[in-house]
């Protein structure tokens, strides 16, 4: 069976149906990665949106032409 590291302490973890924590090797690390997720120090990259949830308009002069 394959082996992969714990996304966070990096211990082999076996990549089977038996791993119930998989990708981690626990249900710890799994909370410290939720963790990291919650808090923003993992994040997605993409656009800053303002809180409210509006978005700015766009310069149109970006946009290719609209025929």
């Amino acid at each position: 069976m394959p082996r992969f590291p714990c996304p966070t302490c990096q211990r082999p973890v076996e990549w089977s149906d038996a791993a119930l924590w998989r990708p981690f090797c626990s249900e710890r690390c799994r909370l410290i990665d939720l963790g990291a997720w919650m808090t923003e120090k993992h994040a997605i990259p993409g656009e800053e949106i303002s809180p409210d949830g509006v978005q700015p308009p766009q310069d149109e002069s970006d946009d290719p032409p609209r025929h």
